[in-house]
């Protein structure tokens, strides 16, 4: 969790880290700051747009999850918690549900449009699968034509990859590729 400044050499351990949470406004991460860009390139940029929460969530990639305020990023942390195994010899961690494996969802056949050249969120069918409609998404800042995330389908839990159409109609580019590459 990035909850304040960091920056030099320290900068590399969350970047190679599993899951990295920042808090806007509040966490920062660079190697070199603000300072030494305006020395070396003339420009002038704030701590924030070098290495800000919204700058590593939407387009460094480095942020899996953004939180508004150290709250939030601590019930990210809960809920993230709650999808992993304590130790990577056990399973994760299936928890009883009263949505039944066999529901039917009705309107999906309506999320996918007949004309296929027109796009649908691939979101709404994702949560519309899992247990309770509930899809921990990571990294929704960043490369939107791909979703990754956790959802539990019968109490069990699924990771889940998929194209989105609604942004540069699913198609796979670097970010997307290394988006669920990682994940």
């Amino acid at each position: 969790a990035s909850i304040g400044p960091s920056a030099g050499g320290s900068v590399y351990s969350p970047a190679m880290t599993d899951f990295v949470i920042m808090v806007e406004k509040a966490g920062t991460m660079f190697v070199t700051g603000p300072d030494v860009v305006k020395t070396v390139l003339g420009e002038e940029i704030s701590f924030d747009d070098l290495g800000g929460a919204m700058t590593h969530g939407s387009k460094s990639g480095v942020a899996h999850f953004v939180a508004q305020n150290e709250y939030e990023c601590m019930d990210y942390i809960k809920k993230l918690i709650s999808f992993l195994p304590q130790n990577n010899s056990e399973e994760p961690p299936k928890t009883k549900t009263d949505d039944g494996p066999n529901r039917l969802d009705h309107n999906l056949i309506n999320v996918i449009p007949e004309n296929p050249l027109q796009p649908y969120d691939m979101k709404e069918i994702i949560n519309s699968i899992v247990d309770n409609h509930e899809f921990f998404e990571v990294h929704e800042l960043f490369a939107p034509n791909v979703v990754v995330g956790y959802g539990r389908m019968d109490g069990q839990v699924v990771g889940i990859i998929a194209n989105n159409p609604m942004h540069l109609a699913g198609a796979l580019d670097i970010d997307s590729s290394n988006k669920a590459a990682r994940f």
